[in-house]
């Protein structure tokens, strides 16, 4: 009696050419093509409605693996239950789980192009990306966001942790910022392994954080280099004056716009959206830093930035180090001068400290005091620039004399 099951073997299957479904039993077949390519389909009757399903090509799946295979969608049917539909749906599944996986580098360029049209500066930006690409992509940024855990956030942080507190600081509040990003797109579940409080705070030594200080100049020695810093030229040169006359930040200076200046009544008005603590600040000018304006204005540059470069656009951050490169002063930041000015007004001056803190446009820590006071004094902030100007000036000699300088503007 002829075999109902089992019917073909591996050697016919090899050999069978014509095209055809050709039944092994229990609804087996090898099915091939025009081209001669050959597979294995199931075919079979659910809810009154006839189905046929692919079970792989043949020789990637022999006579054994292509049974194997029609037995398990068997069994399914017993149950009532749909074995291509069964098919499909983890097909489906398994795309929707691949497209669920997301790394750590992944995510955080995702964050960075969402938020960064909100963010300040491109400076601020470029400290992202450089932080993190220094520091944790090394570490984790191939591993999928669900994978990360305290430990791996900790091998990130731990080697800069006492070194360089403060970057190390920036950085936990950047993963975990990338992390919460994850969790709520449902990249990831559960507990922020980047929160400190309650989490890292216990695997993390709590040593006085380590503060990075910005490379300053002595006051007593500013006359001299001012000196030597008017006889540089270039629009850079002019405005790292101005940065120092006015104890501005650099980016408040770089970016300033001849519409924010009344040179008559001597007063500078930056913008909220320019300054840090976004709150609107006048700045009183002293004859010395009008006199920077003025010959800024003589380069008759085309653009609305006070200080432009060539192509009209406002200078960069590295125009006034390259300035301070020239000048073979490298060791020395541009936001150092600050410190500068800083130091002279609490060592040489009877200025109150938050005559000078205004100045600085420092953000009030103590809330009470921010909620009392109310005015700017500018009027005592106009004396004390007037008087940092004079200082800026002289120059101080080795036998502690005192020499007027009356250069001029370096053009």
């Amino acid at each position: 009696m002829r075999r109902k099951i089992n019917r073909l073997e591996p050697v016919t299957v090899g050999r069978l050419k014509k095209p055809g479904y050709y039944p092994d039993g229990l609804n087996l077949y090898l099915q091939v093509g025009a081209t001669g390519s050959k597979s294995w389909v199931l075919r079979y009757t659910l809810a009154g409605r006839e189905r046929q399903m692919g079970l792989g090509a043949f020789p990637t799946f022999g006579l054994a693996e292509a049974r194997e295979r029609a037995t398990a969608a068997r069994q399914l049917l017993a149950d009532k239950i749909c074995p291509l539909e069964t098919k499909r749906n983890k097909i489906l599944a398994d795309r929707l789980s691949a497209a669920s996986v997301i790394t750590f580098d992944d995510a955080a360029e995702r964050y960075i192009k969402t938020h960064e049209s909100g963010w300040k500066n491109l400076k601020h930006v470029g400290q992202w990306r450089s932080t993190i690409a220094t520091f944790a992509s090394p570490v984790i940024g191939k591993l999928p966001v669900h994978a990360i855990d305290n430990k791996a956030v900790v091998n990130v942080l731990e080697p800069i942790w006492n070194s360089k507190r403060e970057t190390a600081t920036r950085l936990r509040g950047r993963i975990e910022k990338i992390l919460d990003w994850a969790t709520t797109l449902k990249y990831r579940a559960g507990d922020n392994p980047a929160r400190y409080k309650g989490n890292l705070d216990n695997l993390l030594t709590k040593s006085k954080k380590v503060v990075e200080h910005h490379p300053a100049l002595p006051f007593n020695e500013i006359g001299a280099f001012m000196a030597t810093l008017r006889t540089m030229q270039g629009m850079a040169a002019l405005a790292l004056q101005f940065i120092i006359l006015t104890a501005c930040r650099t980016s408040e200076v770089l970016n300033a716009k001849w519409t924010e200046f009344d040179l008559d009544a001597g007063v500078w008005v930056i913008p909220a959206e320019r300054m840090k603590a976004k709150k609107e600040h006048a700045v009183p000018l002293s004859p010395a830093a009008k006199k920077i304006l003025r010959a800024a204005q003589s380069e008759l540059r085309e653009s609305e930035f006070v200080f432009a470069g060539s192509n009209g656009k406002a200078l960069s951050n590295m125009a006034c180090l390259a300035v301070l490169k020239r000048m073979e002063r490298p060791g020395l930041t541009v936001h150092g001068f600050r410190s500068t000015f800083r130091d002279w007004c609490s060592e040489s001056t009877a200025y109150p400290p938050d005559v000078a803190e205004m100045a600085l446009a420092h953000t009030i820590k103590d809330k009470t005091e921010a909620a009392y006071r109310r005015g700017d004094l500018f009027d005592k902030r106009t004396r004390m620039m007037a008087d940092w100007a004079a200082y800026c000036a002289k120059v101080r000699t080795s036998a502690n004399k005192v020499v007027s300088i009356r250069g001029r503007v370096a053009a």
